[in-house]
């Protein structure tokens, strides 16, 4: 499950891009925070802090603002083109209980038989969790599964209070039979 990360921010007061850069040079990420109906608060973050914040998927974040509290969920990252350092972010306002639709990785557990091999078709899907308990993952267990068999959404191991946000019939991961030495030297000299 997710951990919620506390920063402290500050009111942004100017705009555009010229204090955009300002900010970003004097080690500050802009960012805004809406949702739920409430006008958008723009903001100023820690740049360190936030990247080390936002480095994982579904980061749950706790911005603090003039003493007001508000838990958030990172929406959107715009990063530097060559840099990929953060540029700017978007936070969604979400409260206990509220459910929202993110998209997790898929971990695959387990061993495959001999003579298989696995091909990944999904390595996220969308799951719908509770905004504060978003799971890091789902787990796809492959052991055991047979060559020419396949791993459907509705075939894995999801945490408590988390379900699919995509039909059961997806297919996540298909196991085939590993080529052998022999074909993958008739495919080369076919070429």
């Amino acid at each position: 499950m997710a951990n919620t990360i506390k920063l402290d921010a500050s009111l942004r007061t100017d705009f555009g891009k010229g204090a955009a850069r300002q900010a970003r040079r004097a080690g500050q990420i802009p960012a805004v925070i809406y949702g739920h109906g409430t006008e958008a608060v723009r903001i100023l973050l820690p740049a360190a802090a936030t990247t080390l914040a936002v480095r994982g998927s579904n980061a749950l974040l706790n911005i603090s603002v003039e003493g007001e509290e508000t838990i958030t969920l990172v929406k959107d990252i715009q990063r530097h083109a060559l840099r990929q350092t953060v540029d700017h972010l978007d936070l969604l306002i979400v409260k206990k209980g509220e459910k929202v639709i993110v998209e997790v990785s898929v971990r695959i557990e387990g061993e495959l038989t001999a003579g298989s091999a696995l091909s990944l078709d999904h390595a996220v899907i969308a799951v719908e969790a509770e905004a504060i308990a978003i799971p890091e993952h789902v787990v796809a267990n492959i052991a055991g599964v047979k060559a020419g068999s396949q791993i459907l959404a509705s075939d894995l191991i999801l945490p408590e209070g988390t379900a699919l946000a995509i039909p059961g019939d997806v297919v996540v991961a298909t196991i085939d039979a590993a080529a052998s030495s022999s074909e993958d030297e008739e495919v080369a000299s076919a070429e």
